[in-house]
């Protein structure tokens, strides 16, 4: 006879099987539930000292203080403006045909029809041969005066229409030379000298330029892009790190394995207790060195910034920019965002998530094939469009988010 099935929840008594006489057999028989899931919230409750949700303990926070633990959550308010530079490889053709230049007294003061046509710009798309204010060859809705037909200006007013009358620009005419990657055109490391400088000036206790990284760069190289840095702004310890991808995001904090066997919170209450724990026991010993104090600041500060970062990022959406739904769905659709472009607006998607919401103090985008050398204009302009899209997502990123860029 075919028996019934058994109810989950019945005790396993088999006739050969001796009668349970421990604990353990009656865990094992089914005729105890287990008591993980009382202990467990009393233990973290014993150990752990109330704290508010997503946000460490007053304890916790004192022992930041007095070791002076170099964290995000106690690194004040950082308030350097977030900065994205654009290095667009074989030198893409900025001055006339996208952003117009003009003579001493401005973008206005229109050059002739021969300084354009070296810009690229043949007779009939010179600005100054506009024929009336509605058909001007011009634009200023950026605050940054654009050639009309420009694909930089097309590009950014897709993907951020909230740019219009909140942004402003220049343009810096600089020598260089052709093609090349020697051009000494990278700013990121006087960005992050001043950046940093500013956040001493304002805040005292000196937060970090980007509480993760100080520099990212989709390139790895020493600029973190195609160009070069100047070589008497270069800082080693500053190198940036490589950042092109969503996993390259994603891959920056390890929380470890008990932010998914626990809830967030959990994990962070248990490392808490950890870095409570350890820090009365190092109170009691002596490593019989001259460094005692300085060793036992680093390992009670390696303790507190394990919890540190699981209360910051044990949730997987916090860095992750395909979880953002911000920028996928929103700023790119998500036809876009799996297309043929996917990789310029991934690696995009990417540095602005990094830079905009100061997990890095700046950082610099690569887009490569800028040289133009196809024999017509239409290639051209298609690179220029899609590296417009991307400099309007990244403006469109920075309003959603309430921030300067």
């Amino acid at each position: 006879m075919k028996r019934p099935p058994l109810d989950p929840n019945a005790p396993l008594l088999h006739g050969d099987h001796p009668k349970p006489r421990s604990r353990r057999d009656f865990l094992r028989f089914g005729m105890a539930a287990g008591s993980g899931l009382v202990l467990g919230p009393s233990l973290l409750g014993m150990l752990a000292a109330s704290r508010p949700a997503h946000a460490l303990s007053p304890e916790v926070l004192a022992l930041i203080n007095q070791n002076d633990c170099s964290v995000g959550t106690a690194s004040g308010n950082n308030n350097a403006i977030p900065f994205i530079c654009f290095d667009l490889a074989g030198g893409a053709n900025i001055a006339g045909s996208n952003v117009l230049g003009g003579q001493r007294d401005g973008q206005l003061d229109f050059l002739s029809a021969a300084g354009y046509s070296t810009q690229g710009l043949p007779g009939d798309m010179i600005p100054s041969a506009s024929a009336t204010p509605d058909q001007q060859l011009f634009d200023d809705q950026l605050g940054l005066i654009f050639h009309a037909d420009s694909p930089f200006l097309r590009g950014i007013l897709e993907k951020a229409p909230s740019a219009v009358g909140n942004v402003n620009g220049a343009i810096i005419p600089a020598r260089s030379d052709n093609d090349t990657a020697n051009n000494p055109h990278n700013p990121m490391y006087a960005i992050q000298r001043i950046g940093q400088a500013y956040n001493d000036a304002m805040n005292g206790d000196a937060p970090r330029f980007g509480e993760l990284l100080s520099l990212i760069g989709s390139r790895n190289s020493e600029s973190g892009g195609n160009s070069i840095a100047p070589p008497l702004l270069v800082d080693p310890t500053l190198r940036p790190t490589k950042i092109d991808r969503p996993s390259d995001v994603t891959g920056l904090v390890d929380t470890g394995k008990l932010v998914g066997l626990l809830s967030q919170d959990d994990a962070v209450s248990v490392m808490e207790a950890m870095a409570r724990i350890s820090a009365l026991k190092l109170d009691r010993v002596s490593t019989n060195t001259s460094d005692d104090a300085a060793i036992k600041e680093l390992v009670k500060c390696g303790y507190v910034k394990s919890a540190d970062l699981a209360e910051r990022f044990g949730d997987p959406s916090e860095l992750n920019p395909d979880l953002d739904t911000d920028i996928v769905g929103g700023i790119f659709s998500q036809e876009e965002w799996e297309g043929p472009d996917r990789d310029e607006f991934q690696k995009t998607a990417s540095v602005m998530k990094l830079v905009i919401n100061r997990y890095a103090g700046a950082g610099t985008i690569t887009m490569g094939g800028f040289d133009y050398h196809t024999g017509d204009r239409a290639t051209g302009e298609l690179r220029d469009l899609r590296a417009g899209r991307c400099i309007g997502a990244c403006l469109e990123y920075a309003a959603l988010k309430g921030q300067p860029l």
